[in-house]
């Protein structure tokens, strides 16, 4: 292993070393990663204006806090169901690469579209648009099979191009300078977004907040509080007291003296209305975010156009994923791909144009009194 001197100074063991076939062998980016251990704990809006300060700081910006927060708001069930709504609407389009000329090379669009790396490629393409970049590593193991790895987030400056072998230290590896960027380190990244997943966390800890509002609410008011007078000073009397409030049910209770008097604050009578609306409000919002519109889920205020319109929104965010994917496989994969021997020839990635057969039968049928139709091409449509 040689050492390697990066341009802020620091010597690093070389990441990679290329064998004479251009084959990489060596330590990863990857195995530089410092493993952490992660505590779960109450998030709110403070933690992410410190997240995102962080990430604007002039000398060593770090982004760990803001993508541990976007890993904590995917445990909210209405969040990953908007995620999964859209994403996996995209992952299942199939992809087709064509030739200069036109024609579609079928062998290697079977490689793509069957392939686990491609699926794995495309659903971080993807999640580049939620999260605002992915950094992945490819490789190949021992039966020379193309493996691919993502680089841990939190791990990485993706402003700068720096990645942290532990994030919680100022020792960085400049990788967009390193000779294996473009071939075995590819990087999808929006520098001027931090992703849907930023905007949708101040709606995940309001709603979030609002149900354990909720929840102490129900509590309150399903299981009222009770009280019981003895005489406290007598210690098989307060035993008694005790353990007779223990077995009657599982209200939270007080034991006073009988010379004492216990009153009861009476608070706004109320039956949650305003902890529904703000969970509303932010479902609402997490909704727009990612699908354009509430889709499916205002059955007060629906109706089918309504359900029609706000899929074409759905759509249209669609393409654009299909879009973005397309750009990143011509722009970025296809050429690493063709370096390393995966991918061969000169391909355009795209997609098969589909038809709207129900447009096409009413067409045919219009035309039939007309023209014959051959009957094999109705069948196969």
């Amino acid at each position: 292993m040689k050492n390697r001197i990066y341009p802020q100074g620091i010597i690093q063991e070389d990441v990679f070393t290329l064998a004479s076939t251009g084959a990489r062998v060596g330590k990863s980016y990857s195995s530089l990663i410092a493993p952490k251990t992660i505590t779960q704990s109450r998030k709110d809006i403070k933690d992410w204006t410190q997240a995102q300060n962080m990430t604007k700081l002039e000398e060593n910006p770090k982004w760990w806090m803001l993508e541990q927060l976007k890993d904590n708001i995917f445990l909210d069930a209405h969040l990953k169901s908007q995620y999964k709504n859209r994403i996996l609407s995209a992952l299942s389009v199939k992809a087709e690469l064509k030739k200069p000329n036109g024609e579609v090379d079928k062998e290697q669009t079977a490689l793509i579209n069957d392939s686990v790396w491609a699926k794995k490629i495309n659903k971080h393409i993807l999640d580049s648009i939620y999260r605002g970049f992915s950094l992945i590593e490819l490789s190949l193991n021992a039966e020379k099979e193309l493996q691919v790895t993502l680089i841990p987030r939190e791990n990485l400056n993706p402003r700068d191009g720096y990645l942290y072998p532990d994030y919680m230290d100022d020792k960085k590896i400049q990788y967009r300078k390193a000779a294996e960027y473009g071939k075995w380190i590819l990087e999808f990244n929006d520098n001027d977004d931090d992703g849907l997943f930023n905007s949708a966390i101040p709606h995940v800890l309001m709603k979030r907040f609002a149900q354990s509002c909720f929840s102490e609410l129900a509590e309150i008011y399903g299981i009222p509080p009770r009280s019981l007078k003895t005489n406290t000073q007598d210690p098989v009397m307060m035993a008694r007291a005790t353990k007779m409030m223990k077995e009657m049910a599982a209200a939270a209770y007080v034991i006073i003296d009988e010379s004492e008097t216990l009153e009861w604050a009476k608070g706004a009578v109320t039956s949650g209305d305003v902890y529904t609306n703000l969970i509303d409000v932010c479902k609402s919002e997490i909704s727009l975010l990612f699908q354009g519109a509430v889709i499916g889920q205002d059955t007060k205020h629906g109706n089918r156009s309504k359900e029609e319109s706000s899929q074409n929104l759905l759509n249209e965010l669609i393409d654009n994923d299909l879009d973005v994917r397309a750009t990143y496989w011509n722009t970025i994969v296809i050429p690493a791909l063709v370096q390393i021997g995966i991918i061969k020839g000169e391909v355009t990635y795209g997609y098969e144009q589909s038809e709207n057969l129900k447009q096409l039968w009413d067409m045919t049928k219009d035309v039939l009194q007309y023209k014959n139709v051959d009957d094999e091409w109705i069948k196969e449509k």
